[in-house]
């Protein structure tokens, strides 16, 4: 899978996320969210910063 396909996923994601505890739980589960999207955003940057580093020395 291209990068940006699953940097894209894992916007979408914490969006819903954030969407559905906002309109379904009323912003009950807020430190669960706030946590979840954390943890998915760091997947993110590492997997972004690992292709980031391996595109770089195929281009050397």
């Amino acid at each position: 899978m291209k990068t940006y396909v699953i940097l894209f996923v894992v916007l979408t994601v914490m969006h819903i996320m954030t969407l559905v505890n906002v309109t379904l739980f009323e912003g009950e589960w807020n430190g669960i969210v706030l946590f979840a999207s954390n943890i998915l955003f760091l997947i993110g940057a590492i997997f972004f910063g690992t292709e980031f580093r391996a595109r770089q020395r195929v281009k050397r």
